[in-house]
């Protein structure tokens, strides 16, 4: 009887740690929000400006579908009429969260790291990605992004359907930079 006894708390042992080196190994895998790889050239349509309008004006809103885009996009892009600092421009964190349009990302931001650099045809700028913490909502995140030809920004906000948003900025900004958006941002600029 000894002997089935050790027989079977060595074979309870050995499921026991199948079982938990399994549950180990396939832990990522149950992550089910996995982002397809964005295309290298994602495909922006625009939508109707969402939002009711403010001191800033409505702007252009613009839609990247998940198939196009590796998960739902949404931009939204407006001027800031005299509102950027003449002297350095959008040279630092502080003066992108001046400028950005948190209300369009949600009520609660965690920020995802430093802000970069970035160019936007003749303008430069900075992007800095958000996490969306809402209840309510599936795990968002957001790129806040600005950008100055002198006192003036543009102000750009990304609304991604994952929690990456460093997988799409590359081409958020390539988009930024497109025929669309820079004729757009002349217009509105009076240049």
């Amino acid at each position: 009887m000894k002997s089935v006894t050790v027989i079977a708390a060595v074979a309870g042992l050995g499921l026991g740690g199948l079982v938990g080196a399994s549950t180990f190994f396939a832990w990522p895998l149950l992550d089910r929000t996995t982002v397809a790889a964005p295309p290298s050239h994602p495909v922006f349509s625009e939508v109707e400006w969402p939002y009711p309008s403010d001191e800033w004006g409505k702007g252009k809103a613009f839609r990247c579908v998940a198939a196009d885009c590796g998960a739902e996009v949404n931009l939204y892009v407006r001027a800031k009429i005299g509102f950027c600092n003449c002297k350095t421009g959008v040279a630092d964190d502080a003066e992108l969260d001046r400028l950005s349009d948190f209300r369009l990302m949600g009520e609660k931001l965690s920020v995802l790291g430093p802000g970069h650099p970035i160019n936007v045809a003749w303008m430069k700028g900075r992007s800095r990605a958000y996490a969306i913490a809402d209840p309510y909502r599936a795990r968002n995140s957001a790129l806040a992004i600005a950008f100055n030809d002198r006192c003036d920004a543009i102000v750009a906000t990304a609304v991604v359907a994952h929690d990456r948003p460093a997988a799409i900025e590359p081409g958020v900004i390539e988009f930024l930079n497109s025929k669309t958006v820079v004729h757009w941002a002349e217009i509105t600029l009076g240049l």
